[in-house]
């Protein structure tokens, strides 16, 4: 499973923040489960700025049942008081099942009229295992067995979220014996977002976690390492999604 705080901009900040692997009979559903927990003191709140994953979450929270699509920019809850959510990180099989058309979820989310979900997950909180056993429960009758096309988006996703050798969406579909046209549809089928946006947003997680666990290096030479073109096209990078320079971030 990826380090537990990748995509997270200020873990210092973070409440109790769980990751789980999912256990094996939804291990081609979902990548991890999340978990927040809070409990804040009157008139405190806790922002939490998150670079996401180019995938879907389905979120289990006391009042309902969220589908949220992949993300273009980051996003921020605003903890208080008390509470606590179960969220998946959906793998493209499963999304592709439980959404017609998931580029139309991008930046947005639906209500899923889930009670028995909520229900039940509620019953096994704060048991973290017990949570993700009913979650993965439901999902496995919702998508029932994965398709040939399924297994193939699993397998796009996991490439180019995973792996630094793919710098484009040329060497993936090398990779998967698939010609780039084929790997663009099957994302904007199953994910939402093109496979080349995907990379983007590996190298930028990548990048925003060296810069953060790593003071000393210099970001050109972090840029190098993650295949962009020079220190500025990480500027760019930077600017463009998370409205500040790699730099501010490192002063932050």
């Amino acid at each position: 499973m990826t380090d537990p705080t990748r995509g997270v901009l200020y873990p210092e900040r973070l409440p109790r923040f769980t990751r789980l692997a999912p256990p094996a009979a939804a291990s081609d559903l979902v990548e991890w489960f999340w978990f927040p927990e809070w409990d804040l003191p009157d008139g405190v709140e806790s922002r939490q700025p998150i670079l996401g994953y180019p995938a879907a979450n389905l979120a289990v929270e006391p009042g309902g049942v969220t589908l949220w699509g992949a993300t273009t920019r980051t996003s921020e809850r605003v903890l208080r008081g008390s509470g606590w959510a179960a969220g998946a990180v959906l793998k493209p099989a499963a999304f592709m099942r439980l959404h017609d058309a998931p580029s139309e979820l991008v930046d947005g989310h639906t209500v899923l009229d889930e009670p028995e979900l909520e229900r039940t997950v509620s019953a096994a909180m704060p048991d973290l295992g017990a949570a993700a056993a009913v979650v993965s429960r439901w999902l496995s009758e919702r998508v029932g067995p994965l398709t040939p096309e399924g297994r193939l988006a699993n397998a796009m996703a996991e490439l180019l979220t995973s792996d630094a050798e793919v710098h484009r969406v040329d060497d993936a579909a090398e990779r998967l014996k698939v010609s780039v046209r084929t790997l663009q549809r099957l994302a904007h089928r199953t994910v939402g977002v093109s496979p080349a946006a995907m990379i983007r947003r590996r190298r930028l997680q990548e990048a925003a976690q060296r810069v953060r666990d790593d003071p000393d290096a210099a970001l050109a030479d972090i840029a190098a390492e993650l295949g962009y073109a020079d220190q500025a096209h990480l500027a760019n990078d930077f600017r463009a999604v998370l409205g500040f320079t790699a730099s501010d971030y490192r002063a932050r």
